[in-house]
């Protein structure tokens, strides 16, 4: 079961993290904190998980980082979507909505032959 949470977590990380930063500005800590409250322990990411994503996200120019300069504290790395990551996330989300009907119809179906079993 683990491994399948896993590979789940991994399939859909790219959407989610994209989803957050559609909302708004992120910086690693507040993402990492966020996915865990929202996701409880689905979610639950170390921040040298996190980063080779966005990393990654920001190599293909779904997001850009920017450094905040406080008077106070410590500055941060925000992390924001570019318009290639609004039409990446729109495409995902198709994707994903797709692959849920589908599956969704194959349990269905499962469902409708155990009961005629």
């Amino acid at each position: 079961m683990e491994t399948v949470r896993r590979e789940l977590k991994r399939g859909t990380l790219e959407m989610i993290l994209l989803t957050m930063l559609d909302h708004k500005d992120r910086y690693g800590y507040d993402i990492v904190s966020t996915l865990e409250k929202q996701g409880g322990r689905y979610f639950k990411i170390k921040e040298g998980t996190l980063y080779p994503v966005l990393y990654r996200l920001e190599d293909d120019g779904y997001i850009d980082s920017y450094r905040d300069n406080p008077k106070r504290g410590v500055p941060r790395k925000y992390y924001k979507i570019t318009d290639e990551g609004k039409v990446r996330l729109k495409n995902l989300i198709k994707e994903w909505r797709s692959f849920i009907q589908i599956v969704d119809g194959f349990l269905e179906n499962e469902e409708t032959n155990h009961e005629q079993d």
